[in-house]
């Protein structure tokens, strides 16, 4: 008889308990891990990592360490992971109106760090209805009827936000697009390029007049930042530097420059001219001119009696009321319908039964 070996089958078996078992430590392994994490997570959001310093840096002498901590809407106490540093950035610019930048960080495991740095006014945007004092970046800090001493007036830009602590937009989007440029050559560097005006009032044809009398007739909107440059370079140039004159790109690399003895001007080139002022250097901006309220001719006259009968010929009454707006009868047509000026009887005769207020009649001959 011979013996049965069994061995092959308990291999077998033992393979299966082993990867079963290996399975099982694995899911026990990934389990731990979660709630590891888990409680990880827990402590870091709510004991771990809460804020116990503020630090402010920066240029923030116009505001109090406290103004700019409430601004941020951070406090001593929340937690460096829960809070939002892009909503607190956005938060002191909104609220205070003279920074110009701020930069919100955390420092673990319980400091929070803000940064700011102060408005530099760099721009004087002329409207129609007064001036924009601007900042460096684009930043509306005041709307004056007077202009900052030393730094360019931007005329004809067409602001569409007057707003102090938004950022300078134009209707014009090839006007806005100038700007955009001037502020990215502002950024760069503490540039002084001596330009005391900038006439945008056609952006096909801007014009740029200098503290020293000279006058760059740019050409178009585009590659402004490199125009001004070659401009500068052309003024600093040995042969140019110290006169008078006027410079005009020629194509989209060259600069040409003519002298004068006088101050530059351009045959055709007509620079913005200044409102008055008053005794305080205020700029005077011409109102509206004053109108007739207006007056509706009803084409009939009143016979004493409250009845309003036709009238031939032109004659008849005119309305007009102290609120200079459109007059209209009840019926909403703004004609009279021979009943509209009747007072009703008792009978409901006359029609519209119309409270005049303070409007006045007169009658037109």
């Amino acid at each position: 008889m011979n013996d049965v070996e069994k061995t092959n089958i308990e291999r077998q078996n033992s393979g299966k308990r082993m990867r079963r078992r290996k399975r099982k430590m694995t899911w026990y392994a990934f389990i731990v891990f979660i709630l590891a994490l888990t409680a990880g997570a827990t402590l870091c959001f709510t004991f771990l990592f809460n804020i116990n310093e503020i630090v402010i840096s920066g240029e923030s002498e116009t505001y109090t360490y406290m103004e700019i901590v409430e601004a941020s809407g951070i406090r001593v106490g929340d937690n460096l992971f829960r809070i939002d540093t892009d909503k607190s950035e956005q938060q002191i610019l909104d609220k205070l109106l003279y920074v110009e930048t701020a930069d919100v960080h955390r420092d673990f495991p319980s400091t929070l760090r803000i940064k700011v740095t102060r408005c530099v006014p760099a721009f004087n945007v002329r409207y129609d209805k007064g001036v924009l004092l601007v900042s460096r970046k684009g930043k509306i800090l005041a709307d004056n009827n007077f202009y900052t001493k030393g730094i360019p007036i931007i005329y004809g830009f067409e602001p569409d936000e007057m707003t102090p602590g938004k950022v300078l937009t134009s209707l014009d989007e090839q006007k806005g697009q100038v700007f955009e440029q001037l502020v990215s050559r502002y950024e760069k560097s503490d540039v002084n390029d001596g330009i005391s005006a900038i006439e945008l009032s056609n952006p096909s044809d801007i014009i740029v007049t200098y503290e020293s009398g000279m006058i760059f007739r740019m050409g178009n909107w585009t590659d402004v930042e490199y125009k001004l440059e070659l401009a500068e370079n052309v003024m600093n140039d040995e042969s140019v530097k110290g006169k008078q004159g006027y410079l005009t790109m020629i194509g989209s690399n060259q600069c040409s420059f003519r002298t004068t003895d006088d101050p530059a001007s351009i045959p055709g080139i007509v620079l913005p001219t200044e409102p008055p002022t008053d005794s305080d250097g205020n700029l005077i901006f011409p109102t509206e001119p004053e109108t007739d309220p207006p007056y509706v001719d009803y084409g009939g006259y009143d016979d004493g009696s409250g009845y309003v009968e036709p009238a031939e010929g032109d004659d008849g009454w005119g309305i007009y009321d102290d609120s200079e707006t459109p007059w209209a009868d009840n019926d909403g047509d703004g004609i009279n319908d021979y009943d509209d000026l009747a007072v009703p009887d008792d009978n409901g005769f006359g029609g519209d039964n119309i409270d005049y207020g303070d409007d006045q009649i007169y009658y037109d001959q």
